[in-house]
């Protein structure tokens, strides 16, 4: 699924990287440069990484390894003067092509668990390790729901070490043509819960691999609820990858076809079309659309009208709080931090039972104090964050905050914030 626009994003998260483990801010970079702060916010977006001349100076500044922004050494280290355009194409495509090749490479730590549940992602007749199914379907079901359970308190390292084996005895149920529609079911629900860990890790490439099983898989179980719930996951991804109107289109979509009637639906039809609704305003509020988040949200109330289920070992975490949640995290991606924190407030004295939507809405708040400037209590929300669910904060998406945060108290003005910091591995 890669294309030269996720390619351009990756070299901009490499200059971003960089620049935040030199702990400095994009006005000093930029200004080093001679540029303004805003044309290095767009480089680290993604925007104007074709220019070759600017991926000099920047890898120079900041001592990036040319081949990382898909330059040569001599290209690096040369004053800007006018190339053969062909030799540097040549350069460029065979950059692009190494990027593609590492989509099935782990941008995680190498650890055996993380080995063990790519390989049971796999296609093919031979599973990753032996089953252990004994032919029945209930301890399957139990187990999933255990994992399920684990996802949303956050135990991710128990939940990478059992997925692999349970993925393994569902394809070996799978065989067994007695139960086949349930069976396929639950093996796109334990896909499902690898994509939700796998973008939990930043390792977007492993993603579409998961979520690719779990669409096919929930196709073949016939179940509405397990496809929009598998739907879900791949606009989780396609947003990831910053195609946004992608996934919310088709959010949309597949919403259209389960809206209405919600009176008359299950709690487990409500909370896969209400979660689909939460995970397209995501989308649109990711990708600047108003207008569709607001459309989506408010979708998702009137879903909420009719369903609250908000314990960790539920079957999904659907309620008015999860909404109200989105909301917050929505009004950050619009850069709207005092809405978004006069949101939260309240929520932020309601109890809420998973573990890892508590974490969310602590670190939403922490995104918005950022946003203001107010650091201090940016690293408070992180650390009631970290009490909600300690492993959840130390996912990239989480360290690069905090690498930002760090980055810009230049003046140390925060000891605690750069302990923080070097405590979940990220230099300051």
């Amino acid at each position: 699924m890669a294309d030269v626009k996720t390619e351009a994003e990756k070299i901009g998260e490499t200059i971003k990287r960089a620049r935040q483990l030199s702990g400095r801010s994009q006005k000093d970079v930029a200004a080093a440069l001679g540029y303004h702060q805003s044309k290095l916010s767009r480089l680290e977006g993604g925007r104007g990484t074709d220019d070759i001349r600017v991926l000099r100076v920047v890898a120079a500044e900041l001592r990036i390894p040319p081949h990382l922004l898909g330059l040569s050494d001599a290209d690096a280290s040369a004053a800007p003067h006018p190339d053969d355009p062909e030799t540097e194409d040549m350069r460029r495509r065979t950059f692009l092509a190494a990027s593609i090749a590492s989509l099935t490479t782990s941008a995680t730590p190498a650890t055996a668990a993380h080995d063990d549940l790519v390989r049971a992602l796999l296609p093919g007749p031979r599973a990753a390790t032996a089953s252990s199914w004994n032919g029945e379907i209930q301890p399957l079901r139990d187990r999933l729901t255990t994992a399920r359970r684990l996802f949303c308190t956050c135990d991710y390292a128990e939940l990478e070490a059992m997925l692999p084996g349970l993925i393994t005895d569902l394809r070996e149920a799978a065989g067994d043509h007695r139960n086949a529609e349930e069976t396929a079911a639950l093996l796109a629900t334990a896909y499902r819960t690898s994509t939700s860990l796998l973008l939990k890790q930043g390792d977007q490439g492993n993603a579409w691999l998961a979520v690719g099983r779990s669409m096919a898989e929930a196709e073949r179980s016939g179940d509405p609820v397990v496809l929009a719930s598998s739907v879900r996951l791949h606009a989780h991804v396609l947003t990831r990858e910053k195609h946004t109107a992608q996934a919310a289109t088709l959010v949309r979509h597949t919403a259209g076809q389960l809206a209405g009637s919600y009176d008359r639906h299950s709690p487990q039809y409500l909370a896969a079309v209400g979660l689909l609704l939460l995970r397209g305003a995501t989308a649109a509020s990711r990708g600047g659309d108003r207008a569709a988040t607001r459309e989506f949200l408010d979708e998702a109330r009137e879903v909420a009208r009719y369903v609250a289920l908000d314990q960790p070992d539920a079957w999904a975490n659907f309620s008015p709080t999860n909404v109200a949640i989105h909301a917050v995290s929505a009004s950050v991606s619009f850069g709207d931090a005092g809405i978004a924190l006069n949101a939260a407030a309240p929520l932020m004295r309601r109890h809420i039972p998973a573990p890892e939507r508590r974490a969310a809405l602590w670190v939403e708040a922490a995104r918005a104090y950022s946003q203001q400037g107010r650091l201090a209590e940016g690293y408070q929300a992180l650390r009631i964050a970290e009490t909600c669910a300690a492993q959840d904060v130390r996912r990239p998406a989480v360290r690069d905050l905090v690498a930002d945060m760090a980055a810009r108290d230049r003046r140390r003005t925060l000891p605690e914030l750069h302990h923080f910091s070097r405590r979940l591995g990220v230099p300051a």
